[in-house]
């Protein structure tokens, strides 16, 4: 009798709240080819929506300047990027190909890297890429990936890292290489 109960109890629960149950939800990550730039360190966490879609926010951050104090020597790639934006799956999510779009906010100060002009300024925009993401485990996974990101641009130049003599002020659209990637990923 008591197996009887709790098998219409377990029956009628699956009833009332079931839902699709389709894998992992939560992924975090982090894009090893990020840190060959400049030791920029970056983080990504995704949520799988439905089994083709997921919403994905990221964040890139690099406070270094090199050769800091040296005249002549510096050199910076510093930056704060940010950005919110979605994945369709084509056969699952977390597995298989992708294709994103996102909205991107980055914050930048780049210089002294071929020669003395620095620039600084912050970009807004929309981008778009695609990728393949391969299970190496359940709940470990790789993903290449490549894309574009255009928008507005509102930028000051100066003459060297550090004097900030500044050589003029604008504004303009863009369009460049974004999220060219070899990730780690680990599922939850």
């Amino acid at each position: 009798m008591k197996k009887k109960v709790i098998a219409v109890a377990a029956l009628f629960m699956m009833l009332l709240g079931g839902k699709a149950a389709y894998g992992q939800k939560v992924a975090v990550s982090t894009d090893l080819l990020g840190y060959l730039d400049f030791a920029t360190l970056n983080a990504e966490i995704s949520y799988a929506c439905s089994r083709h879609w997921s919403t994905v926010l990221s964040v890139k951050y690099n406070p270094w300047t090199f050769n800091k104090g040296r005249p002549g020597k510096q050199f910076q790639n510093r930056q704060q990027c940010y950005s919110a934006g979605g994945r369709y799956w084509l056969w699952h999510t977390y597995s298989g190909w992708w294709f994103s779009g996102k909205l991107q906010y980055q914050e930048y100060n780049r210089g002294g890297l071929a020669d003395a002009l620095t620039e600084e300024g912050d970009r807004y925009g929309v981008g778009i890429g695609a990728g393949y993401t391969y299970m190496l485990h359940p709940r470990l996974n790789i993903e290449f990936g490549a894309g574009v990101w255009g928008g507005f641009n509102k930028y000051t130049d100066y003459s060297c890292p550090s004097c900030g003599l500044t050589r003029g002020k604008g504004e303009r659209m863009f369009v460049l290489p974004n999220d060219i990637m070899i990730s780690l990923s680990y599922v939850f």
